[in-house]
């Protein structure tokens, strides 16, 4: 005494650090984690699948972009912490605080792989990371550092909790704290390599534990993926990685029929002959080693299991479909006939419950993967990213269908202005803004891009107007001469125009086949008379269509307008303009008109039949 002054050396960033670090180091885990639940939530990761794109570098591609992300994230973190002369950095020892941040940025991405199979909905995810982030930090900084910091407690307990990564993250800065603190205080260095070894440095033990868990967690992750169910695929036999090393005898399973026994003969008996032409067709098919035919269906069938006391549900029951290059099959059906089901069975969505297809002479349930590359799909529902343009898009599926260079920019150009997305700078703009007549064209450019042999498209002109409608039409026309496309709608105007040959589809079954025209021919034997005369000439109007036509159906009635069907083989057309004629010097006639039969009463009447029948099944 008296004693000169001193200048205390507190460092509250050594002492506060565990806690704020674990939340800032942490931060990224949600990102992480809401970008991959997004992906499955839109089924844009499936979507990916679809256009070629392989597990393998989606994996190595998602994992690298999150990796820089973290890097470029806690080189940032260090760096500033060190400019403005934070000890908890400056002090410790560059090369430990590198490994240590390095090894786990990786065991955080892969946990969020890991926990991204548990999630299908992105808030649910986020709340999850989140609450994950703030509760390890705050767990951490109330228990773990009380037992690191109780010598009495045993040791290994502490490791078990560091077992969690984010207790094992806020051990590993408590350490950098503490010894940042000391050498602080003392004067001396914090945290170096040759600290490791020292008993209550639980460094060395953190390190081992986060380099494990990260070497484990990232196939566990991979392995939960492909066995589960989410983001809309198929999953995947639990032991698929031994089968990874048989090799499948491709030529000898698609040369030899399917003769299935179970089929019923109630529904043998009651097959059309188009229909059972069509599976005679198949079978031949089958028979051949090499066919032209690019989509062979062979007794294919989809049955979803009833719940709660409910009965089985026939999706679809026994399709037998040969498509060859370049023709256009519709499949037409009322909602619920199982032409979305057939459809998600082609591209993978669904696994067929017996009976198999074949695409590009390519099995459905083994070699997907390779038909993949060679087709394309315009979904039902728009599955786009919001924050990527038009041309984005198309050039991301152009790229995964291996364009490149001047080819796929060319693609691209000529994709955009086909769907009237490329003057205005439509195309530069992002795909949340488009309308929805805009997203599902820029669908239908991406289902084309890359020129697959293969195209699926389910409703696509949905939502359009009538000009987009026809330009689509022109689009679609001019995509199915070299390739072959299945196409699903309510339009009877589209299938028309479009499809080469109609499917009637009704509850799972293929009803009729052919093109329109022999399809309106065989079941549409009809015209149908319009006339419009005031309530009191009725009788009159009835008479004459009978003297016309002795087995004419009337069908419509109301205020005077009367619509009847008239037999072809009892009727000539000239005959029923000069009987009408002939009737406007009798009685007054407001109205009147003779139609060919539509198919939309084709489609009416197969159906109605296909329900009568049904009913009587049951």
């Amino acid at each position: 005494m008296p004693q000169p002054a001193r200048k205390i050396r507190l460092d509250f960033s050594s002492l506060l650090g565990p806690l704020f670090f674990t939340w800032v180091v942490q931060l990224l885990f949600p990102v992480i984690l809401q970008y991959l639940v997004y992906e499955k939530q839109k089924k844009l990761k499936i979507m990916m699948k679809m256009h070629g794109l392989k597990d393998g570098p989606y994996w190595m591609i998602s994992y690298a972009y999150f990796f820089f992300l973290s890097s470029a994230y806690m080189l940032f973190f260090v760096i500033f912490g060190s400019i403005i002369g934070l000890k908890f950095f400056t002090l410790n020892d560059y090369g430990i605080q590198f490994v240590f941040y390095f090894l786990y940025i990786n065991l955080q991405i892969a946990l969020a792989f890991f926990m991204s199979t548990s999630f299908y909905d992105v808030k649910t995810a986020t709340v999850v990371g989140y609450i994950y982030v703030f509760g390890s930090g705050l767990l951490g900084e109330f228990l773990l550092r009380y037992f690191v910091e109780d010598t009495s407690f045993p040791s290994g307990w502490i490791v078990v909790m560091e077992l969690v990564p984010g207790f094992s993250l806020f051990r590993g800065l408590y350490e950098f704290g503490q010894y940042s603190f000391t050498g602080n205080y003392m004067g001396t260095s914090g945290m170096q390599w040759r600290d490791l070894s020292d008993g209550p440095n639980g460094m060395k033990d953190v390190l081992i534990i986060i380099t494990v868990e990260w070497l484990i967690l990232l196939p566990v992750a991979y392995y939960l993926d492909q066995v589960s169910s989410s983001g809309g695929r198929i999953r995947k036999n639990p032991l698929f990685f031994l089968q990874c090393f048989q090799k499948k005898r491709r030529s000898q399973s698609f040369r030899t029929p399917s003769l299935h026994p179970d089929t019923s003969k109630v529904s043998v008996e009651m097959e059309r002959p188009d229909v059972a032409q069509e599976r005679g067709v198949v079978e031949q098919l089958l028979l051949e080693p090499n066919n032209s035919h690019a989509i062979i269906c062979d007794n294919l069938k989809k049955i979803y299991p009833g719940r709660d006391g409910n009965p089985e549900k026939f999706a679809v029951r026994g399709l037998s479909l040969a498509l060859p290059r370049g023709e256009c099959f519709g499949m037409l059906g009322p909602n619920g006939a199982g032409k979305t089901s057939f459809i998600n069975m082609m591209i993978g969505l669904i696994t067929p419950t017996s009976g198999n297809a074949y695409v590009q002479q390519l099995d459905i349930q083994s070699d997907m993967n390779e038909i993949y590359t060679s087709m394309g799909v315009c979904p039902q529902h728009d599955l786009l990213w919001e924050t990527l343009t038009g041309r984005e898009h198309l050039l991301f599926y152009g790229r995964l269908k291996n364009l490149k260079g001047a080819a796929l920019i060319q693609a691209v150009e000529e994709s955009l202005k086909s769907v009237n997305l490329f003057y205005g700078g439509v195309g530069d703009k992002r795909a949340g803004q488009y309308s929805g007549g805009m997203k599902r064209r820029l669908s239908v450019a991406i289902s084309l891009i890359g020129d697959p042999k293969v195209v699926y498209m389910d409703e696509p002109s949905t939502g359009l107007d009538p000009a987009s409608r026809k330009n689509l039409w022109n689009v679609v026309k001019q995509a199915k001469r070299d390739r072959a496309i299945i196409l699903t709608t309510h339009s009877m105007e589209e299938a028309e125009v479009l499809c080469d040959r109609l499917g009637i589809f009704v509850d799972g079954n293929l009803q009729c086949i052919g093109n329109p025209k022999e399809l309106k021919a065989r079941y549409g034997g009809t015209y149908v008379l319009t006339m419009t005369t005031s309530s009191d000439e009725e009788e009159e109007v009835e008479r004459l269509v009978r003297r016309l036509a002795p087995s004419a159906n009337r069908i419509y009635h109301i205020s005077g307008t009367q619509k009847f069907e008239l037999p072809k083989q009892e009727v000539r057309i000239s005959d029923v303009f000069n009987a009408v004629e002939r009737a406007k010097s009798e009685f007054p006639i407001y109205a009147w008109g003779l139609v060919d039969t539509t198919l939309e009463d084709v489609f009416i009447k197969v159906a109605k039949g296909a329900a009568g029948s049904s009913d009587l099944l049951s």
